[in-house]
């Protein structure tokens, strides 16, 4: 875990060229930013699961997502920014994406301090 500190020690962790990104050009602009974040945090959590993926029929494993409450402040109206993290626990029912799923409670928290900005480029940007 701690030797993935950046997007580039995820792709070098799976023998990813990081160099390469998705072509997003054809998007609207609005959404580039957030398509690119998207993919790096997939590779990114690729390699922090380092081979797990979640078994989707079985409600008993545990997979965990970070969960961020956005609060609206005098500065930020919008809501832009995240208020606090924390983490919650989802069965074989579809509230998240696989991709961005963690096998343990420690990896996720490592995850949301580490890329947090990555995160708020996903989820805000």
């Amino acid at each position: 875990m701690k030797k993935i500190k950046t997007y580039e020690d995820a792709c070098k962790a799976l023998n990813i060229n990081p160099d390469i990104l998705p072509d997003v050009s054809a998007m609207p602009e609005k959404h580039r930013k957030a398509l690119t974040a998207h993919y790096k945090l997939i590779t990114i959590t690729e390699a922090l699961n380092e081979g797990w993926t979640p078994n989707w029929n079985d409600s008993s494993e545990y997979k965990y997502q970070p969960l961020f409450e956005i609060e609206a402040t005098k500065e930020k109206p919008s809501g832009v920014g995240f208020s606090r993290s924390r983490f919650d626990y989802w069965c074989a029912y579809a509230y998240c994406g696989s991709r961005l799923c963690f096998k343990s409670r420690e990896l996720v928290l490592y995850a949301i301090e580490q890329f947090k900005e990555l995160y708020i480029e996903y989820y805000l940007m």
